[in-house]
């Protein structure tokens, strides 16, 4: 007999279907909006260029994030009293 853990139940299956789903319209929506951008004259090589420097931007932000957030936990603040002190919006 294989772990329970390997046996997921109905409704965590269920999930994961609809997560899936999910994903499957984002590509679609991807899909679209590069037809978009390459109809509007934008070059395969620029789109890639723009996508590694979107990656590098998240990959940025993330770790600034966590780093923000040990911070916070260290002073005993929210993360949100810190951004004054590092002249971020609540945006960024």
């Amino acid at each position: 007999s294989s772990p329970k853990s390997f046996q997921p139940n109905g409704a965590s299956e269920e999930a994961l279907r609809r997560e899936i789903e999910e994903l499957k319209q984002k590509d679609l929506a991807l899909d679209q909006e590069i037809a978009q951008l390459l109809s509007e004259g934008y070059s395969l090589e620029e789109l890639d260029k723009h996508i590694s420097l979107l990656h590098e931007y998240n990959e940025i932000k993330d770790a600034g994030q966590m780093l923000l957030g040990k911070l916070a936990v260290i002073r005993g603040v929210t993360t949100k009293q810190l951004y004054p002190e590092y002249d971020l919006e609540l945006s960024d």
